[in-house]
């Protein structure tokens, strides 16, 4: 089931935490003019607030507008009759996430001299490669997972091509790939859908299963 323009738009403000009206329509696939027409309409109805601090400026969620997004979502998926299939899905997530989170944490982290949360300095290159080396493991794992998820939901396609991406930027030499903020890191890409999971099902983040 494909989700309204309306929908994606304000389900892609509540992925990306606090975006441009640009970060939207790159989201979304949408044109910006209609992004922003949407965008506008949502701030009208109490969902979307659009806010400046120092030299940022964008859209976040209301307390109303998070709560429509999970109301429509769950109608959503409802309407596909696929729920149970869907949350089968997001419990195999679940497993992958435990390896996605460990790995980062050892990609950021290498124990030296005593001090188990010493910074990684990236000068082991075995260290950097067995890391990368688990990170490849779980996009091989997270394909087959994300088909699944967009034959229900076509907007959970993308997951896997943007988290490969990301994978061989970083094995190109480009660190930052791995666990940046503000752009498609793995980490970026594997919160968004962890997020979109949670959000879809209604799970509240914190009080999951395991």
């Amino acid at each position: 089931m494909t989700s309204s323009p309306d929908l994606l738009v304000l389900h892609a403000v509540r992925l990306l935490g606090f975006a441009s009206t640009e970060a939207v329509a790159g989201h979304t696939g949408l044109p910006e003019a209609e992004v922003e027409d949407l965008l506008e309409d949502h701030r009208a109805r109490g969902r979307a607030t659009w806010s400046c601090f120092a030299e940022s400026a964008g859209w976040s969620l209301t307390e109303l507008g998070r709560l429509e997004g999970e109301r429509r979502l769950a109608v959503e998926l409802d309407a596909t009759g696929r729920r149970d299939l869907v949350h089968r899905t997001y419990l195999d997530f679940l497993d992958l996430n435990g390896r996605v989170l460990q790995a980062v944490t050892d990609w950021q982290t290498r124990p030296s001299g005593g001090d188990p949360f010493a910074v990684n300095d990236h000068q082991d290159l075995r260290w950097d490669n067995r890391v990368l080396h688990r990170l490849e493991s779980v996009s091989g794992d997270l394909a087959p997972m994300a088909a699944v998820l967009a034959a229900v939901l076509p907007r959970f396609d993308g997951y896997a091509s943007r988290f490969d991406r990301a994978l061989g930027r970083a094995r190109a030499g480009e660190r930052e790939w791995i666990d940046g903020l503000g752009f498609d890191s793995c980490h970026t890409v594997w919160f968004q859908l962890h997020e979109d999971l949670l959000a879809t099902l209604g799970i509240v983040r914190g009080q999951e299963p395991g």
